[in-house]
């Protein structure tokens, strides 16, 4: 399969990103990525940080929620067209995902406590099973496994666009099920999370293939790659335990 032409769920690493770059010097690298990654959780824990204080200080909670969900989606989309500008997009990304999480995680927190800190723990343990999954060949990622799990994340953001358009008009259908506390919700969103959860092998298979060549300054735009699918995880995990919490 040609290098260009690679398949994948995570428009982080959508082609368009990260074609025409074969004879660039200072290639990107691994050990790049994981020094990158490593100061943007750092970001993103000082900002998740900063909106708890200043949640408690009596501040809005759903201005860090919306504000952050705005930066998100504003710095993703330039990162997307301006690569070069990704080594100060990217950490600005990271600050925003923190104020962002910070909202919603002292939400969940109101709601029920010691949620939030349990979905992080599964998150975080997510991460290193497909990693070492990944390393250790356990399962390989060839390409009947992206295509059905590119069809899968499809089908599954697609029943979460209808289900939320269908709850914002309180029209109920099968769909808004989704949305409820039945089991029938919690095996959808274990289901969810166990995709989500197996497009982190993509995303490593694809850094793999990309690695030496593409210039140094794409170590940024896969960082903010494995960011957003961690993210997606971990609201993923919120579901699962809100699920278990209520049922």
């Amino acid at each position: 399969m040609a290098l260009y032409t690679y398949k994948t769920s995570n428009p982080a690493f959508s082609r368009d990103v990260w074609k025409g770059y074969a004879s660039t010097s200072n290639k990107m690298t691994i050990n790049g990525i994981i020094v990158k990654s490593f100061f943007c959780l750092i970001l993103v824990a000082s900002s998740t940080w900063l909106t708890w204080q200043l949640i408690g200080q009596g501040y809005n909670t759903n201005l860090f929620i919306y504000g952050g969900l705005t930066g998100t989606v504003f710095f993703s989309l330039i990162t997307a067209f301006i690569h070069r500008l990704a080594r100060v997009l990217v950490p600005l990304y990271s600050l925003a995902l923190g104020f962002f999480l910070g909202g919603i995680t002292i939400y969940a927190e109101s709601k029920f406590k010691g949620m939030p800190m349990q979905a992080i723990g599964v998150t975080i343990t997510t991460f290193f099973v497909m990693l070492f999954l990944y390393k250790s060949k356990i399962v390989k990622v060839a390409e009947r496994f992206r295509s059905v799990l590119i069809i899968a994340i499809t089908i599954i953001s697609i029943i979460y666009v209808i289900s939320w358009t269908l709850h914002f008009f309180n029209i109920d259908t099968p769909f808004t099920i989704l949305d409820s506390s039945s089991y029938l919700a919690l095996g959808f969103n274990i289901i969810a999370a166990g995709v989500v959860a197996f497009t982190l092998m993509l995303d490593f298979d694809f850094i793999e293939r990309k690695k030496n060549h593409v210039p140094r300054y794409m170590e940024w735009v896969a960082t903010w790659g494995l960011l957003v699918t961690l993210i997606w995880v971990y609201v993923e995990a919120l579901r699962i335990v809100k699920r278990i919490v209520i049922s």
